[in-house]
């Protein structure tokens, strides 16, 4: 199957409300992790260049939006969605390449960062550069955070005190030399593992484990 991925444009506007749809459709189904965006949101990414979709045909096949953080120090890829008849075709890592690329292109400087339950997305962002890291290296721009108020979980992260959740931070950082590169691929079992375990014990209200060996450079 073959898929347009491109950067949208004010072209792509009559596809608004369909995305915003595919969002919150997606957000119910995982029932954690995206935040609802209203279709003038959806607009105006488009208008800035901002955006990602993926067409096939003259259908939506998938959406992402970067969006600055930070005084621009911190670049997030977010709203990241695939349309469930176009899933299992490698789209979503087309998608975010594509999201990553931009994010460079414009903000060369900045960390790009992402907070995630998705261990296909988290493989990904490993593939990108990224490593997982604890909240504390993320941005404290509160508008960031403000947005994880639709999310079910927001009551673990507050609980917390903003330092862990069920979602893993991950970042790249472009003054990182590769070789410092994590890699979830190498050690996907026992990261499936602790992900467990960082539910069930969140779930159960415990206190969170916050000393990781699989954070570490």
């Amino acid at each position: 199957m073959k898929f347009t991925v491109t950067v949208a444009t004010s072209a792509h506007e009559h596809f608004a409300e369909r995305i915003s749809q595919l969002i919150q459709q997606a957000a119910v189904a995982r029932g954690t992790g995206i935040a609802k965006r209203p279709p003038e949101y959806i607009r105006r990414k488009m208008r800035e260049g901002k955006a990602i979709i993926a067409l096939q045909q003259d259908q939506v096949a998938g959406f992402c939006y970067i969006e600055t953080w930070g005084h621009r120090k911190f670049i997030a890829n977010s709203g990241l969605i695939v349309h469930p008849d176009y899933r299992k075709h490698g789209l979503a890592k087309l998608i975010k390449k594509a999201a990553f690329k931009l994010s460079r292109q414009k903000y060369p400087n900045a960390k790009l960062f992402g907070i995630t339950t998705s261990l296909a997305v988290m493989k990904i962002n490993s593939d990108l550069g990224y490593r997982p890291v604890t909240f504390s290296e993320l941005t404290t721009d509160e508008d960031f955070w403000k947005g994880c108020q639709s999310c079910p979980n927001y009551d673990i992260l507050t609980r917390n005190e903003r330092k862990n959740c069920l979602c893993t931070g991950m970042l790249y950082d472009p003054k990182e030399k590769e070789s410092k590169k994590w890699n979830v691929r190498n050690q996907i079992k026992k990261y499936e593992r602790w992900l467990r375990l960082k539910r069930e014990a969140f779930l159960k209200k415990k206190q969170p484990i916050l000393k990781l060996k699989l954070f570490t450079k």
